[in-house]
């Protein structure tokens, strides 16, 4: 393995062995479940909104290495971001695990997100580090209400 790809498995498994903001919020404006019927993968996410702007997010779940590292670093990657700003990032997210962006075009914009660059090689496990994105674009669609009002979606 190269030490690119060594150190892009360091990084995945230091998030997957401590996820950051792995807790549910009691205040959040909105939530959405998602769930990968092929592998088991489930978590949730939860958002505060200040305006326009993501205030806080959280996850919660259980699954393998890839979704739980890749919902970890969502985390951290949209944190304070403006809606607009999260809809360009999970486009690039997305064309980057399905192998439409190269690794080298994708580092500037999506910063460390870029270690999730080698599963389009595994389409499998495309889904499971989509999971957590998927599950986010719900929460942001979903109607401004109390978070008891459960989005879900599926990578089915």
């Amino acid at each position: 393995m190269s030490s690119l790809g060594e150190l892009y498995q360091d990084v995945i498994l230091e998030h997957n062995r401590a996820p950051r903001n792995y807790r549910a919020m009691e205040d959040a404006d909105r939530l959405a479940e998602g769930r990968n019927p092929l592998c088991g993968d489930q978590l949730t996410v939860w958002l505060k909104l200040d305006g326009d702007v993501i205030s806080d997010v959280t996850f919660q779940g259980s699954g393998c290495a890839i979704s739980k590292a890749s919902a970890s670093l969502m985390t951290a990657a949209v944190k304070g971001k403006t809606r607009s700003e999260v809809e360009r990032l999970f486009e690039r997210f997305h064309q980057l695990v399905t192998g439409t962006l190269a690794p080298d075009k994708a580092r500037e914009s999506i910063g460390k997100l870029v270690v999730f660059s080698g599963i389009s090689e595994f389409p499998v496990r495309v889904k499971c580090a989509s999971l957590s994105w998927h599950a986010l674009k719900a929460a942001l669609d979903a109607p401004a209400a109390d978070a008891a009002s459960l989005a879900a979606v599926s990578t089915e």
